[in-house]
């Protein structure tokens, strides 16, 4: 199915306001979709469930994790892929398979994992999520950005990616939470009793469950990583984490940073940064913009908006709407046609079809045979971003107090930027992270690969790390995968990026 620009765009605006509900309500199946309807419902003074953020010594899981391991016994090698159809010859061991997450609801998420293609037994553990809510990590963290292969154009053959994050890490996609691809569960209310605490704790009692499947990694340092609505799903995590390491009194996961892009991490900042991105970039006029703020109310507590802000939100939409706002500089995917012989496919040139491409290669019988995946036979069709969630029951305006717990016990935090973004974009990040009212510890600065800028860097104290990566949209691998890679081998080394030119 081609993208219809303007369905997959107008979700981005102020027509988020329209929504009257006190739910957020999940619909359709691209990105921006599912985003935007959880922007509607946070922008229309909904009370916000924020008991999921206890401070590290109050209260987590309901139960003790230990209460929620299940035996991995033989299941290892039962996950290992031999080879997945149409892939190129590999080095590297990769896995796919389920983890219960809750037994007597018969809820089970879905993992591909992806050995280091060298040091396989020193490189640490990256776990990478995608956001929506409701959208997959194996469609777009796996195959369209920074796992080891992408789909050629005929939707059966797979061609390797060679800036894939696996040259830095042993990288694990997770599908969470129930629901999203091939992930599921055999109690039915659970597909409309998600929100970000219940995705928070599924997730850690999934990492304690796979970590007794691959127990060589237990000790292993630990980063998590995500783009999107991952802003709330990564810190929520990490914050999970620490908690139970401190109820335990041990290291019983030993989390040791975070990086975050493009992320949603405070509703009013990314807000008001979208709509001065917009202008900024000559995509609304200046009228526009000077009505939407005399009539818009951004705070996350507004009441309905008026007339004249929905009208003036109205044009704003309509500007933009023939745009792919994941992109702004993009090209728009034109035919929903696979080709019969696989067109000729560039790392360094993004196919906007790519979405349709891996959707018809993971629907393929013989793929979820040996990925091991849809191994109960779901009623549904594997989705990039889920048909099956109806509702998103808690969503904080604001992930920021997290952000400051988690630099005050010392992990790495790294926030990144595609600059070509029009959804969340690095005018929104810049604004969040001013709210934050850290100083500056290491000013603004270009930072190069390839003899080029490859975006810029400014270090807060606390040493939370600001990046940009130029000529990136909001899947920043997916159209500066050099440049990606460049980022996270940094990030992971704990190495500041290069400051001139090489």
């Amino acid at each position: 199915m081609g993208k219809n620009p303007k369905e997959h765009n107008s979700c981005l605006l102020l027509l988020y306001l329209l929504l009257s509900t006190s739910i957020v309500q999940i619909h359709g199946k691209k990105q921006g979709e599912i985003l935007g309807s959880l922007h509607k419902a946070k922008f229309q003074n909904i009370g916000v469930d924020k008991s999921h953020f206890h401070a590290i010594d109050g209260h987590g899981l309901k139960e003790e994790p230990n209460s929620r391991l299940h035996s991995q016994k033989g299941l290892k090698g039962k996950d290992k892929i031999w080879r997945l159809p149409g892939q190129p010859p590999v080095e590297f061991n990769h896995y796919g398979g389920y983890v219960t997450v809750d037994k007597l609801a018969g809820r089970a998420f879905f993992y591909y994992f992806v050995e280091a293609l060298r040091d396989k037994d020193s490189l640490p553990l990256l776990l990478w999520l995608n956001g929506g809510p409701g959208c997959s990590s194996l469609a777009y963290g796996a195959m369209q950005e920074l796992g080891p292969f992408r789909v050629h154009s005929d939707g059966k053959t797979l061609y390797r990616n060679k800036f894939a994050w696996n040259i830095a890490a042993n990288v694990l996609f997770l599908e969470s939470p129930a629901g999203v691809g091939f992930s599921y569960s055999n109690t039915t209310s659970d597909y409309s009793t998600n929100g970000d605490r219940k995705t928070a704790e599924d997730n850690y009692v999934f990492i304690l469950n796979w970590l007794e499947r691959f127990p060589e990694y237990k000790n292993r340092d630990l980063y998590l990583s995500g783009e999107s609505y991952a802003g709330h799903y990564v810190p929520q995590l990490a914050h999970d984490i620490l908690h139970h390491n401190k109820e335990a009194n041990r290291t019983v996961i030993n989390l040791k940073g975070i990086i975050i892009g493009n992320a949603v991490i405070d509703d009013e900042a990314d807000l008001r940064g979208m709509y001065d991105y917009l202008v900024t970039h000559a995509l609304i006029s200046d009228e526009t913009w000077s009505k939407i703020q005399k009539y818009c109310n951004f705070s996350a507590n507004a009441s309905a908006q008026s007339s004249r802000c929905i009208s003036a939100a109205d044009d704003a939409d309509d500007d933009v709407s023939s745009l792919d706002m994941y992109n702004i500089y993009a090209p728009l995917c034109s035919s929903s046609n696979l080709t019969s012989i696989p067109k000729k496919a560039s790392m360094m040139k993004f196919d906007p079809c790519s979405e349709d491409y891996v959707h018809a290669y993971m629907n393929r019988a013989e793929v979820q045979e040996r990925l091991h995946a849809n191994v109960t036979k779901l009623k549904f069709d594997w989705e990039p971003c889920s048909d099956v969630i109806q509702k998103w029951g808690d969503s904080p305006h604001t992930i920021l107090p997290l952000l400051h717990e988690l630099l005050s016990h010392g992990l790495r935090v790294w926030v990144f930027s595609g600059d070509t973004d029009g959804v969340v974009p690095v005018t929104s990040t810049k604004k969040s992270l001013h709210k934050m009212g850290l100083p500056t510890k290491r000013p603004w600065r270009p930072w190069y690969i390839g003899g080029e800028v490859g975006g810029y860097v400014q270090v807060y104290e606390g040493d939370l790390t600001f990046v940009t990566v130029r000529g990136a949209g909001h899947q920043v691998p997916s159209y500066q995968p050099r440049r990606a890679l460049s980022l996270v081998s940094h990030f992971l080394s704990g190495s500041s990026l290069p400051s001139q030119q090489q």
